[in-house]
């Protein structure tokens, strides 16, 4: 536990299993509050938890689950103690803290008033389990320094998330990146540490699990450029150009234009080989790379998806429902 600052802890998860189990251990000895808030689970998660020690908030199905709900419920939890805490660590309930970073995390953000949350390193738990594992690993290793938004695992200063109104809990994917917008675009900055933070485990093996995470990354990238304009544009620009226009025009060409349908591949196998050296130019070995490079391309398609069920919802008034991959 760290001495000099009051520090609280919200995990969240729904069905993490034995990974919550291991997420609230890891937390254990690092601070003396810890909140969990569970999503509808139906495999023991809210029993294991409060055997943990951990203050439990579960919430309703009134309204559709989603993590930046249960993150805002969970500050709520926090922030409603008489010895409520100055700065709030949120982990995800798939994720085990590394031991010490929170002293060092509460030293920089408590340090530095212009900061409004730091976070640190995540690494996938078990890379070599699956090529979709491997690319989650690839995903987390950022630069240090100050960045312009970062993932679900966060350490916040209170008095920032307070000024923000917290999480949008109507975002369904990608809602960190869409908080850390609005806590930039209040002033505040955003800082990553180049110190491990947290271990994750997505558990992903099979194609199915991937195509439905990369369904919820499209809708994330079409509602939180939707919110946010000038945010997720290259994203959202290249999935709908690989992902729908050039599909399109490809179709056309088979049927009524062959020269057309050729630089449509072209065009395909361009940007294939550039991500493929963009991918070794980042450190990852050539076989590797292509073998990622590959996912990539394919994932605009179950990015469209997405962006076209988001799209879908908000014109019919439908919620933003979760889109769950384990």
């Amino acid at each position: 536990m760290n001495e000099a600052v009051n520090i609280g802890a919200v995990v969240i998860g729904r069905n993490e299993g034995e990974r919550l189990v291991s997420c609230l251990n890891s937390l254990q000895s690092e601070v003396d509050l810890i909140v969990y808030v569970d999503s509808g689970s139906t495999d023991g998660s809210v029993e294991a938890a409060r055997a943990l020690g951990a203050d439990c908030v579960l919430l309703d199905d009134d309204a559709p689950f989603t993590a930046a709900r249960a993150r805002n419920a969970g500050f709520e939890r926090i922030m409603a103690r008489p010895d409520a805490p100055d700065v709030v660590q949120f982990v995800d309930g798939d994720c085990t803290l590394e031991k010490g970073y929170l002293t060092h995390a509460a030293a920089a953000l408590i340090g530095d008033k212009g900061l409004a949350l730091v976070t640190g390193w995540r690494a996938e738990r078990d890379p070599n389990a699956s090529v979709y594992n491997a690319m989650c690993d690839f995903e987390w290793h950022r630069p240090a320094g100050e960045i312009i938004a970062c993932g679900g695992d966060m350490m916040v200063r209170a008095h920032a998330f307070e000024a923000v109104e917290g999480f949008n809990p109507h975002v369904i994917a990608a809602e960190d990146d869409e908080f850390c917008t609005r806590l930039r675009k209040e002033g505040w900055r955003l800082l990553r540490l180049p110190i491990p933070m947290t271990h994750h485990d997505a558990n992903m093996l099979t194609f199915k699990q991937w195509w439905s995470r990369a369904v919820r990354t499209g809708h994330g990238f079409e509602q939180v450029n939707d919110l946010h304009p000038s945010y997720f544009k290259r994203e959202r620009l290249r999935m709908w150009v690989y992902g729908a226009a050039l599909p399109f025009l490809g179709l056309v060409g088979a049927v009524m234009s062959w020269p057309l349908l050729a630089i449509v591949l072209a065009v395909f196998a361009t940007s294939y080989v550039r991500s493929v050296r963009g991918l070794e130019k980042a450190g990852l070995p050539r076989l590797q790379a292509a073998h990622h490079a590959l996912y990539l391309f394919l994932s605009k398609f179950p990015n469209i998806i997405g962006a076209a069920t988001y799209r879908k919802r908000k014109r019919t008034g439908a919620d933003m429902v979760i889109i769950e991959y384990k």
